[in-house]
């Protein structure tokens, strides 16, 4: 099993045996070093080491939407699985109008006017809240084209993604920047491992009265330079990458 990262409880746990009787930071809470270091591993995650997870989420054939998940900051790439095993993604359409929804009283209740035990939906699309010109008569202008397999856009409001009512799909793939701090078992990459101590060490001095302006100096520049090292470790371009990159540019293209 790989050992390349390590988990917040332990570097929590570590932090605090290690921590001396004249140390500026001797008498932290425990629960206040632990919010600083899940601070720290968010700050750094979108930084230096963002967490990517792909997900396959159902659609709501209803209204053709999906629920955003609950660690969700970015999306990297949505779309669909081909029979190729290939991501055929979809583009964002900012003008593309809600889908269908119920209609609703004043309350926010679901209206079943011809009492059929059916809730009557209203396309949202038609409706006076989301019309283009004319009804269905011209279109926005940027709505639309693009060779994609379908579109979308994401509403936060409502905590989901929305789908043309044209795509009939019944399911999707989702790539995302995830906030790991949010996690059952938030972790980090050893590489980072020192630059969040110093990133705990330094805001848990911060606000004190009685650390010497020159200690939190010394504390702010330490995790900076702490972070540095953890970006470059992270982030090296080795010699086979060079290598391959050269190849990839030189590579001729086949004659007609």
């Amino acid at each position: 099993m790989a050992r390349d990262t390590v988990s917040v409880d332990q570097i929590v746990n570590d932090f605090m045996l290690t921590l001396d009787g004249d140390d500026y930071a001797n008498n932290a809470n425990g629960m206040l070093v632990r919010n600083y270091a899940l601070r720290g591993i968010r700050e750094m995650s979108f930084d230096i080491q963002k967490r990517i997870k792909s997900l396959k989420l159902a659609v709501n054939a209803v209204n053709d939407t999906v629920e955003l998940p609950d660690d969700f900051v970015d999306y990297t790439k949505i779309g669909i699985v081909g029979g190729d095993g290939l991501i055929y993604v979809f583009g964002e359409n900012k003008n593309l109008a809600a889908p269908l929804k119920y209609n609703t009283d004043a309350a926010g209740n679901s209206i079943d006017s011809d009492s059929d035990g059916v809730f009557d939906r209203v396309d949202a699309k038609t409706d006076g809240a989301s019309t283009l010109y004319g009804g269905n008569i011209g279109r926005a202008y940027g709505a639309g084209g693009g060779n994609y397999s379908g579109e979308f856009r994401v509403n936060f409001e409502q905590n989901r993604i929305e789908l043309s009512s044209s795509s009939g799909y019944s399911e999707i793939v989702i790539e995302y920047i995830a906030d790991e701090a949010r996690s059952s078992n938030p972790s980090i990459h050893i590489y980072a491992e020192n630059a969040l101590r110093s990133y705990m060490y330094f805001r848990l001095i911060e606000r004190k009265a009685n650390v010497p302006m020159g200690e939190k100096a010394r504390a702010r520049q330490e995790y900076y330079n702490e972070r540095r090292l953890a970006n470059a470790r992270l982030k090296s371009f080795t010699k086979e990458e060079a290598l391959k990159t050269i190849r990839k540019n030189f590579k001729q293209s086949p004659k007609g």
